[in-house]
């Protein structure tokens, strides 16, 4: 007898043409990410057990997680602790490419209006640092599209870390604001304000305050800065580094740069049941 196999989790819906399903959304899109897609599986920090325990505690069902805008599976991986199968999306094959292989993740270049997953088969969907760049309304019909009658959905920023309360998180601030502010595009607005300026239309239970930490070195915050979008645009518009300056400034308040600070994000939840 042939063994069993697995259902995939991605199908194009019947009636609907392949290359809708295959990510090829009807607006324009802009991938910040793949340049640096090594740096940002490196340096982006992981975010907290608590809330994948949370969020694995509101749905019945443990068989599909989405997680869509995946980037380097920073959220793929927990999620396939605690759900059968993880259906990780992104635009980006570079980044798609960083998530570490793993038997119960499946990995498909594809928008997050546009998903290829089966109707009706995905018990939660995770958005970790990408809502704000979508078409939401066309995301949120995916969602409905695609969620089990017991979905749930969960999206999710962080700001700036906060380090020391003084010198060092100042000169970070600083080169925020000052030196790549005007690199930053648009939707960051959207996480700035901690994403009170994003309607979202799924109500749910109220989550928990969750945080991000990490303890890093001087080199792993340097690293995690190269990450940011806006440092990327600036490079590519000046043709130079602007984190070199940061970095000769923030060894004066460091000290040794081997030595490691702890560094908290604290999260902005949403969330919400999909089908009431």
């Amino acid at each position: 007898m042939a063994p069993h196999r697995r259902a995939r989790p991605f199908r194009a819906p019947a009636g609907t043409r392949s290359r809708e399903r295959a990510g090829a959304p009807d607006r324009p899109l802009t991938d910040h990410f793949s340049p640096v897609a090594g740096e940002y599986a490196e340096f982006r920090p992981r975010y907290p057990a608590e809330l994948f325990a949370w969020l694995a505690e509101q749905v019945p069902r443990h068989e599909l997680a989405w997680d869509c805008a995946a980037g380097s599976g920073q959220a793929s991986l927990d999620l396939a602790g605690r759900f059968a199968r993880v259906a990780a999306t992104d635009l980006s094959l570079a980044q798609l490419r960083q998530v570490p292989r793993h038997p119960r993740v499946s990995r498909l270049a594809a928008s997050a209006e546009a998903s290829a997953l089966v109707t009706g088969s995905v018990d939660l969907v995770t958005v970790a640092q990408g809502l704000h760049w979508f078409d939401r309304e066309q995301f949120y019909e995916e969602v409905r599209r695609v969620s089990a009658a017991h979905g749930f959905v969960a999206a999710w920023t962080y700001r700036l870390g906060r380090i020391d309360g003084g010198a060092i998180d100042a000169a970070v601030n600083r080169y925020y604001t000052d030196v790549v502010g005007a690199y930053w595009p648009p939707e960051r607005r959207h996480v700035d304000a901690e994403y009170a300026t994003i309607a979202f239309p799924f109500a749910g239970p109220s989550p928990p305050a969750f945080a991000m930490s990490a303890e890093w070195t001087l080199d792993q915050l340097l690293g995690y800065v190269r990450t940011w979008s806006a440092t990327v645009r600036f490079a590519a518009a000046n043709g130079r580094d602007p984190v070199e300056p940061l970095d000769e400034e923030l060894r004066a308040f460091w000290g040794d740069a081997g030595v490691t600070r702890h560094i908290t994000w604290p999260l902005a939840v949403l969330a919400g049941r999909v089908h009431g």
